[in-house]
């Protein structure tokens, strides 16, 4: 399982307001019937773990829904769109609850979707794949650009910082929107969100699963995609999980069958051998010593003898 300190955010997020202005959620919860709230187009949360919500579904029957949902209201009047709680949302669902608490806001777009990431960026269940996904959602919102650019805009960012290439981006007002997200969220630098985070966007499917799934910590996970052979990853995947490997047994794995893999591929043309032979002998001190040159000589003759019917 992902320890806490294997998170993008070791602690509570406390200053989520400065990066978009006030917006007030303290009020009196009201209770809401849950068939008039509606799951909203695009959550930052995906994954539920089913042993957890099985829990869950059983605490919401036995003391009922203890911390209110978080709606907005919509157009359609008695209508409420959710923006924060859907764990609570669903367990209540399958808990077969009516009527559930909620504290009711009226909240712009983009005020419901900050408010929904921030609530998410702040549990300690979700996993480093849906962290990385909300992290770049909320730099979206204040870049206001497409989540799929703003990865392209943080390599800028730090081919720009190593002096690779000039971007003109650090000093803008791009680069004073990322700093002001990351220091908003606190305990990790945009610099290390792009070395250790965005990567893990990019891990084979089946090692990204297992991440999502909160089954292997991030660290380990990015060890074993090493592993290019698709059988033989799953196969060290599965026994990872199942043995609960470190990191350091998983590396000696992964290097183990990286030796396997070179020691089993085909030698080069003979040809090359026999030219990098060549290269060898004359490089080295087999002049100077007499039983070398005896033997180099016996090799010589046999050669001749070997290619002499062909030429």
């Amino acid at each position: 399982m992902t320890s806490k300190r294997e998170r993008v955010f070791g602690g509570k997020i406390t200053a989520p307001v400065t990066l978009f202005g006030d917006v007030d959620t303290v009020s009196a919860p009201n209770t809401v019937a849950i068939a008039h709230i509606q799951l909203p187009a695009q959550q930052p949360r995906r994954y539920f773990d089913p042993q957890k919500m099985e829990q869950l579904v059983l605490s919401v029957k036995e003391h009922g829904i203890l911390e209110p949902l978080l709606v907005r209201t919509l157009e359609k009047p008695d209508t409420y769109e959710l923006v924060a709680g859907e764990r609570r949302y669903r367990a209540a669902k399958a808990a077969g609850l009516t009527d559930v608490p909620a504290v009711v806001r009226d909240l712009t777009d983009e005020q419901a979707v900050h408010l929904a990431l921030i609530e998410n960026l702040q549990r300690e269940d979700l996993n480093p794949v849906e962290e990385t996904e909300g992290v770049l959602q909320l730099l979206a919102l204040k870049l206001k650009m497409a989540v799929s650019e703003v990865p392209k805009l943080l390599y800028r960012m730090q081919h720009e910082a190593k002096g690779k290439v000039a971007h003109n981006v650090m000093g803008s007002s791009e680069d004073e929107a990322v700093q002001a997200v990351f220091a908003a969220l606190a305990t990790m630098s945009w610099e290390s969100f792009v070395n250790n985070r965005l990567p893990l966007l990019n891990l084979p499917n089946d090692v990204l699963e297992a991440l999502q799934q909160g089954r292997i910590a991030y660290t380990k996970a990015q060890a074993i995609a090493r592993v290019k052979d698709e059988d033989q990853r799953q196969d060290l995947l599965k026994e990872a999980i199942a043995q609960d490997f470190s990191l350091a047994q998983i590396k000696e794995r992964v290097d183990s069958l990286k030796s396997k893999a070179v020691a089993v591929t085909d030698p080069p043309p003979l040809k090359s051998q026999i030219d990098d032979a060549l290269k060898l002998v004359k490089r080295s001190k087999v002049w100077d010593d007499p039983k070398k040159q005896k033997k180099l000589e016996k090799v010589l003759a046999d050669l001749r003898s070997l290619v002499s019917d062909d030429i």
